[in-house]
């Protein structure tokens, strides 16, 4: 099924598009089950030769000024925004998140493209007094060279976009390598780099297997950095092979979110920020509300609220007018789910709402609310990835922080409350690498996206996200007392 010109079934290597032969990955739609289309199963050999075609377009790439870097990525974005919905159709038919979610992907992606053009321009050095009047020393800043980058399955578009956007702009040259679930909206990058005239080489999006890809990106001596998103068991693995050659490597792991909610919240504001930050994309994203914390004196209330909310909310392929929640993407997502759901319950957790497969089938599940659960079950300390929203019961400010920190993970966290005076403590209180006070939706390009603990190190977005893809060097002029 091709619904835009951007639908390539062929990887993007040097400027030049590689078809899929007789090794290939088929690609389902996991809202219909039917086969979207295939792509190649490339491995090490394929992964080393765009990694040299990237390495030799790196020194002109560099050698480009700010405003020239900056002017491609620029048309990136106006071609994001201007093929806003075919690349959104093209989305929801291999992932399966609903069209209003994909478009809106669409433009937090391009907004990544913007934001950069414009950061290139601000790579600043300083001068530092030297010991000595005949020395000068000065630090400035320089492309780490050629990056390899490993996305996930559900931001497709987005994944690509906020790790390119940087890469292009500091400088760098970069080989994409998405996952095998959602590939096409990732090759879409490689029909936009033609069409506004990308030197050939410096994006580069490579579909196969993972650990050969990967492999070869920890070993290839010219690729100088890997970003990734995904598991934390992966990143832990990917992160250790990477250091045998010493590359840089920037980590966004797994999260375990807590949503807070205090008594003496906007109750009715509270409902549709744990709405949206739960449910996006059927509550498959690493910042989505994991553990729903409420305090005693509104437990009642909220629940009663969420319950009504959650059942107003429209299953089904996200191709379909009104949809909210799409499918999960696969029967793994979906037994994971199941597991969860029965070990709460098996364990004194009340169900609400939902809890079941939809009688959609396939890999629709029903939105799903549990109260009483406790800290003793998995779905307290493990990442479910799907429409789970479970509620625990907190006294105490001091009990809800400790609660809260009680992961390993400390990717983003949330909470309400109208008191000036807790906000502060409980920002400042929180182990995370991000922090929404009274808000469901915490990412945007102009603030630093990254966390903490298990959940990984560096930052993407924002001026932070510029210096991953940068080295520091330090140059030191003497004899200028002759």
């Amino acid at each position: 099924m091709a619904p835009s010109r951007f639908f390539r079934e062929a990887c993007f290597i040097g400027g030049e598009w590689l078809p899929a032969g007789a090794d290939f990955i088929k690609v389902d739609n996991p809202a219909t089950g039917r086969t979207v289309g295939r792509v190649p199963k490339l491995g090490r050999n394929e992964a080393h030769t765009a990694i040299d075609a990237a390495s030799g377009a790196f020194p002109a790439w560099r050698a480009a000024t700010a405003d020239e870097r900056g002017a491609y990525c620029h048309a990136f974005h106006d071609a994001l925004m201007d093929n806003q919905a075919a690349l959104a159709e093209l989305l929801t038919i291999e992932m399966g998140k609903p069209l209003a979610e994909a478009k809106a992907e669409i433009a937090y992606g391009a907004a990544f493209f913007k934001w950069f053009a414009e950061e290139a321009r601000r790579v600043y050095g300083d001068i530092i007094p030297a010991p000595s009047a005949n020395k000068r020393i000065i630090v400035t800043k320089e492309p780490v060279g050629v990056v390899g980058a490993i996305t996930p399955w559900n931001f497709p578009n987005a994944m690509i976009a906020r790790k390119a956007a940087a890469a292009l702009a500091s400088g760098c040259a970069i080989v994409c390598k998405p996952a095998s679930q959602t590939p096409f909206s990732a090759l879409a990058f490689g029909v936009i780099a033609e069409e506004i005239g990308l030197p050939k080489g410096v994006l580069n999006i490579i579909t196969g297997s993972a650990e050969a890809i990967a492999d070869a990106f920890c070993q290839h001596p010219a690729l100088r950095k890997i970003t990734f998103t995904g598991s934390t068991e992966t990143g832990k693995l990917l992160a250790a092979k990477a250091m045998a050659g010493m590359k840089r490597v920037s980590m966004e792991l797994g999260g375990n979110a807590p949503f807070i909610v205090f008594d003496d919240a906007d109750l009715d504001a509270a409902i549709e920020g744990a709405i949206a930050s739960k449910f996006r994309n059927a509550g498959q994203t690493c910042v989505c509300a994991n553990r729903i914390y409420v305090q005693s004196g509104v437990y009642e209330s909220f629940a009663e609220k969420m319950s009504d909310r959650m059942r107003a909310l429209k299953v089904g392929d996200g191709l379909d007018a009104g949809v909210d929640q799409g499918p999960l993407i696969d029967e793994a997502a979906l037994r994971k789910v199941e597991a969860h759901i029965e070990d709460a319950t098996q364990n004194g957790a009340q169900l609400v709402t939902g809890g079941r497969r939809h009688d959609k089938g396939g890999t629709f599940f029903e939105p799903t609310l549990l109260r009483d659960v406790t800290s003793a079950m998995a779905i307290a300390s493990e990442e479910t990835f799907g429409p789970v929203a479970p509620l625990f019961r907190f006294d105490t400010e001091q009990e809800a922080i400790a609660m809260a920190n009680d992961t390993e993970y400390g990717l983003a966290a949330y909470f309400y409350t109208e008191n000036l005076a807790r906000a502060w403590r409980v920002m400042e209180a929180l182990e995370y690498g991000m922090v929404a006070v009274n808000e469901g939706i915490i990412s945007t390009p102009a603030a630093p996206f990254g966390g903490v603990k298990q959940s990984g190190f560096g930052r993407e977005g924002s001026k932070y996200g510029l210096d991953d893809y940068l080295n520091i060097k330090y140059g030191l002029i003497g004899g200028l007392g002759k």
